[in-house]
């Protein structure tokens, strides 16, 4: 476990979110860092599909990043979404 230095304002951002959601401000932090890093390291999934491979990954233990990589790997590649 380490520290990590945030500003004021996520701070109050995490105070908030973690009241509306009844979870611990670490707990929040924790969210928003699992879901910014499967939407960086897989860009092709949108929020739903990130929330249900969190999901797929808790049910066989816990997030592991070789282990989610791996499960992608078996899934065929998504059509590219037309952005407007």
């Amino acid at each position: 476990m380490g520290i990590v230095k945030i500003s004021d304002q996520m701070h109050e951002n995490l105070r908030v979110a973690s009241n509306a959601l009844s979870r611990s401000i670490n707990a929040q932090a924790e969210h928003w860092m699992r879901i910014g890093m499967l939407a960086e390291l897989h860009p092709h999934l949108d929020h739903r599909e990130i929330c249900q491979l969190l999901i797929r990954a808790e049910q066989a233990g816990g997030l592991d990043l070789t282990t989610v990589t791996a499960s992608l790997a078996d899934q065929p590649a998504p059509a590219r979404r037309r952005v407007q």
